[in-house]
């Protein structure tokens, strides 16, 4: 799992000047960046690629920035947006959050913090994003891969840093093989006789957390890997 920021941006400006000044300042930071004009092109970009945060105006032609907003997200709940606005009343920033913006700025702005917002979005966004992403459910357990516990009817049990990280394989092939040597190098940094011999006793280890639930179970394909299934 990737831990680095994501870069593809979507920036809906009108102003020329301002969005060609925006754009070639996140671009020497970093980003990628896709500039529309107005509300109804920012939209038909926003359905041709995918982006990782949208930075919107909000006074935009043909289609305003918060309906742009509401578009998006019936699209796309949780990516990141943004809302850049001339406006200060709390009622407009209120809007903005209400219609699920993550950020409401002001013009004008400084484009350094304007970057430190964008980084401070996507930063919260990939951790939220991570966070459900090391959640599994295996059959009747509920396994939380950053925390090592398996919980099943509410009696939680921890497991090794090794035995987590071998399940976490499994989960992520469930219900297809996973090839030991990919087990061997990803865990144990290497494929040999010895490491594979290690790898059996922690796939007992496991087979023996998940006994409660007859369902789950962790198959031995011979001489080629294992298949983690539960009937479902």
């Amino acid at each position: 799992m990737s831990t680095s920021l994501e870069k593809n941006i979507l920036l809906v400006e009108d102003d020329i000047n301002l969005g060609k000044i925006l754009k070639d300042f996140l671009e020497m930071e970093g980003f990628l960046i896709t500039l529309a004009r107005d509300g109804e092109e920012g939209f038909e970009e926003f359905t041709k690629s995918g982006f990782n945060l949208c930075l919107l105006d909000v006074m935009l032609p043909k289609m305003d920035g918060f309906s742009l907003g509401q578009k998006i997200r019936k699209i796309n709940q949780d990516i990141p947006i943004i809302f850049l606005t001339a406006k200060s009343l709390k009622e407009d920033k209120l809007k903005g959050f209400d219609l699920g913006g993550d950020d409401y700025i002001t013009k004008p702005f400084d484009e350094e913090e304007l970057v430190r917002r964008i980084k401070a979005v996507l930063r919260r966004s990939n951790l939220e994003k991570s966070a459900v992403e090391m959640q599994f459910k295996l059959g009747n357990f509920e396994y939380n891969h950053i925390n090592l516990t398996l919980t099943i009817q509410g009696k939680e049990s921890r497991i090794t840093q090794k035995e987590g990280e071998v399940l976490y394989l499994l989960l992520q092939s469930k219900n297809n093989v996973l090839r030991r040597e990919d087990i061997l190098v990803k865990v144990w940094g290497e494929n040999d006789y010895f490491m594979g011999r290690s790898l059996d006793v922690f796939i007992t280890k496991l087979r023996k957390h998940l006994k409660p639930d007859p369902q789950v179970k962790i198959e031995n394909v011979h001489g080629v890997g294992f298949i983690l299934s539960d009937d479902n």
